[in-house]
């Protein structure tokens, strides 16, 4: 059995513990000793990210051979249009190679916590949202398809890894889930089972409140 952490990372905050300069830290959050993130949220993007102790269960959550599909909720400058989601949906031509085809479809604002600071409605007369999947993890792919098809990205919230999902986890609240862990391979000479891919265990109990780490 395994814990699984699952994290909504503030807007500006490095998915690690530590940084020599000075920047917020998934220690201002979370402490909890022995654990690692399962992959990484860029600094300026919020949302779910999964943390555990277990480094075979970490490996089952992030090799690309799973392809688990990330959901991200996307606030765009300027009203989008069906032709530009047409080309999110079909995988738009990056500098290095096409996209994968992905599941695009307007979005009203979610009802989540305002960014700090919030996006300048002075400088950003006419926003648009979307639920955008993929099934990817380049470096800044949402960045770069959204601004591809001519509009750029100005909040990314990720809200879904596989089946795990936000849900109403407010920034810099976690909670956790009980897993069953991958299992390990026998040793050489003899039989070899086949590992077990994680499902969800147990979920707080009723009336408990999610993890919160102390405040910046």
């Amino acid at each position: 059995m395994s814990t699984l952490y699952l994290l909504h990372k503030p807007y500006k905050m490095l998915s690690q513990f530590t940084d020599s300069q000075g920047r917020a830290t998934l220690s201002d959050v979370i402490d909890v000793p022995g654990v690692y993130a399962a992959g990484r949220l860029d600094y300026d993007s919020e949302g779910l990210l999964l943390l555990c102790d277990d480094g075979a269960l970490i490996h089952q959550i992030t090799h690309p051979r799973h392809k688990q599909p990330k959901t991200y909720w996307v606030q765009l400058e300027g009203e989008i249009d069906d032709e530009a989601l047409a080309a999110l949906k079909a995988g738009v031509t990056l500098k290095d190679g096409p996209t994968r085809p992905a599941k695009a479809r307007r979005l009203k604002a979610p009802a989540v916590a305002e960014r700090v600071p919030p996006i300048e409605p002075k400088r950003h007369p006419i926003t648009s949202w979307i639920e955008l999947t993929i099934t990817e993890g380049r470096n800044r792919q949402v960045r770069r398809m959204t601004a591809h098809v001519g509009f750029p990205t100005l909040r990314l919230i990720r809200a879904a890894i596989g089946h795990w999902r936000l849900d109403a986890l407010a920034p810099g609240q976690w909670r956790t889930e009980t897993l069953h862990a991958p299992q390990k391979p026998a040793a050489k000479g003899g039989k070899q089972r086949p590992g077990k891919k994680p499902r969800p265990g147990q979920t707080p109990r009723a009336g408990q409140k999610p993890g919160r780490g102390p405040r910046s």
